[in-house]
């Protein structure tokens, strides 16, 4: 009984350390974390844009392969190149960077609203990448004419 003990905590410590060792390999799959997400407000219920910055917070590459959320049955990763819009299969999410969704850039569509959200609302999108799965996220509904992007010294007083 003693020796099948031995081999019993033998076994368990083995599978503990590879466990540990898995887990220590944080850079094996990319970490998502998604800021200053925002909608702003439709003008209809045909299409609205998100907008958003997407940071890869490890060492390995990814893709945004997708897009879902209840407000449309049909998202849509768009690019912008040239000053057309046009729609991709995929975006790259560099190793240690970031990938920035923003007005006069590549952006999320939503096509075909089922209903018209308005300022102060919430939006729930669920963000699909190739390797680090779905991450989910709120996007605030914003003013028609709120800009991330403006150049402001207070730009985030309001927090």
């Amino acid at each position: 009984m003693n020796a099948r003990t031995t081999r019993i905590l033998a076994a368990a410590l083995s599978l503990t350390a590879v466990l540990a060792i898995s887990g220590c390999s944080g850079d094996s799959e990319p970490k998502m974390t998604v800021s200053g997400a925002f909608m702003p407000q439709p003008v209809n219920d045909k299409m609205a844009g998100g907008f958003m910055v997407i940071e890869n917070v490890s060492g390995t590459a990814d893709k945004l392969t997708g897009a879902a959320s209840p407000l449309s049955d049909d998202l849509q990763i768009h690019e912008t190149k040239d000053q057309k819009m046009q729609q991709v299969q995929s975006m790259d999410v560099p190793a240690n960077g970031e990938l920035r969704l923003e007005r006069g850039g590549n952006h999320i569509m939503f096509m075909g609203l089922k209903n018209t959200p308005k300022v102060g609302d919430k939006v729930t999108v669920e963000l699909r990448f190739e390797k680090a799965g779905a991450v989910k996220v709120e996007l605030d509904v914003k003013e028609r004419t709120y800009n991330a992007q403006a150049p402001t010294s207070t730009a985030h007083s309001g927090h």
